[in-house]
């Protein structure tokens, strides 16, 4: 059965794997960017290439206008939204705590808390059957370091994503009776950009290996959880955190 799903992030990274997936079932994407139009319609390229539709829309997931344009896109480009991945996220430099400024925290926690939460309404508003919608599955992309607290290097991103941890597990409470699923996925030492991002291109890596399998995961493996919320093979799960993290 086709569906329709938006992509926060689609452009690269595990966003892109995940959309590039969700064309090989056959499913219209849009894939969501900030700034990166190349790499976008590249990604659509790829789902076309694969069998799926595709549109790519530019919004900058903490402006709630621009959110709301991005769904209202979506929807005249494809009809109403089944899915929806909560995948936009940011990270800065390693550092402590005591060295981090009020700039670096804000930029961190308005992208990945207040954009994640401003898409997850969103869905909400636009999915839940007793608002018009037709229920679906929302996706939250996690962390292990929601967990891991990752010290000395981003505990500024590990508690946002502890943020997001909480978001699944209270909003699939909330929109299970509207027919709505809500789970997350918390990926662990992935090989994509966004290690770069932080400063340290070569992490997954040079970590992967103290992982029980033994190396990183790649955004394919990850794509594919996440493709599987997605679906309806995963119609009786809600609420669940599911790490992809090689056992770390």
């Amino acid at each position: 059965m086709s569906k329709v799903i938006l992509i926060t992030g689609g452009s690269r990274g595990i966003g892109r794997a995940a959309a590039i997936q969700a064309g090989m079932r056959g499913w219209s994407v849009a894939v969501n960017y900030a700034t990166n139009a190349s790499a976008a319609h590249d990604t659509v390229a790829r789902i076309e290439s694969a069998g799926g539709k595709a549109i790519a829309i530019q919004a900058d997931v903490t402006d709630e206008s621009a959110v709301i344009a991005m769904f209202d896109a979506t929807q005249a480009a494809f009809g109403p939204i089944d899915g929806f991945v909560n995948n936009a996220g940011i990270v800065a430099p390693g550092a402590a705590l005591a060295d981090m400024d009020l700039a670096r925290l804000k930029r961190v926690f308005d992208t990945n808390v207040l954009g994640a939460y401003l898409g997850a309404r969103e869905a909400a508003r636009r999915m839940s059957v007793t608002r018009g919608g037709k229920g679906g599955s929302i996706v939250n992309l996690s962390s292990a370091a929601a967990r891991l607290g990752a010290p000395n290097e981003y505990v500024d991103y590990a508690g946002s994503k502890g943020a997001i941890d909480t978001l699944t597990i209270g909003l699939s409470k909330e929109l299970g009776p509207q027919g709505v699923r809500v789970n997350a996925i918390r990926p662990g030492l992935i090989d994509t950009e966004i290690h770069a991002s932080g400063g340290k291109p070569d992490r997954a890596a040079v970590l992967g290996v103290q992982t029980p399998l033994g190396r990183p995961g790649s955004a394919d493996e990850v794509g594919e959880a996440i493709v599987w919320l997605l679906s309806d093979a995963s119609s009786y799960v809600t609420g669940a955190i599911i790490d992809v993290t090689g056992g770390r």
